[in-house]
């Protein structure tokens, strides 16, 4: 069963009728980890001395050392690695209620069945992203992590370096983010984006209600 109805930015009828792969967001697309997130922050923003509510206002999204850096604009490069170190080594173990988003399972399975090209881009370190994928049950084919790119989202890197890994053209690709950020991320590679409809939908090409309805998407049975 679809999570719900698809709806089309006028821009998106100019795109092909297929994708040629799918690029997906880990945190609050792929993964519900909305509690393990919010925890990790809350306690670091009380060791470092910042209030809570100012740093889960500007969070989502980015990548850990940016969100440092905005709440903190004192600390120094050395500082700001260690406090960015800080925030992660309590991620990293704080695992208890991550678990895969509706229709992650299902979308996932069927991308593999039909031997659909799919990675999974995150701002998310490396072992970040393999301990929540792997909590969540979730496996997958490629992963470009915050890691692996200069510059995390609304930087189109990581989805341009998913592209080539897949061997595709980015404006082939159909990205599916849940934050601003992402979806930003999403348009500057060139990529038609899906924007879960909560967070995101707003502001990207499609706006979807769950996982679910990127089955539709790849499909192309959508009403305009």
């Amino acid at each position: 069963m679809l999570g719900g109805t698809v709806t089309l930015h006028p821009a998106v009828l100019d795109r092909p009728d297929s994708f040629a792969a799918v690029l997906l967001d880990m945190d609050g697309t792929l993964v519900d980890s909305d509690g393990a997130v919010e925890r990790s922050w809350r306690t670091w923003a009380r060791r470092w001395g910042v209030d809570p509510l100012a740093v889960l206002a500007v969070m989502t999204g980015h990548p850990a050392e940016a969100t440092v850096r905005r709440v903190r604009p004192d600390l120094d490069e050395a500082l700001v690695a260690i406090a960015t170190r800080d925030h992660l080594e309590h991620e990293y173990v704080d695992l208890d209620d991550v678990v895969a988003a509706p229709g992650a399972a299902e979308l996932t399975a069927d991308l593999t069945a039909t031997f659909t090209p799919w990675a999974v881009v995150t701002s998310a370190d490396t072992r970040l992203a393999r301990a929540r994928l792997g909590t969540a049950g979730l496996e997958f084919p490629v992963l470009v992590p915050r890691d692996m790119v200069a510059a995390g989202k609304p930087d189109p890197e990581g989805y341009l370096r998913a592209a080539d890994f897949l061997g595709v053209d980015p404006t082939d690709c159909l990205v599916v983010e849940d934050t601003p950020v992402g979806v930003a991320a999403g348009r500057a590679a060139g990529a038609t984006v899906a924007g879960l409809r909560r967070s995101a939908g707003g502001d990207a090409d499609l706006a979807i209600d769950t996982l679910h309805d990127v089955l539709t998407l790849l499909s192309r049975e959508v009403t305009a």
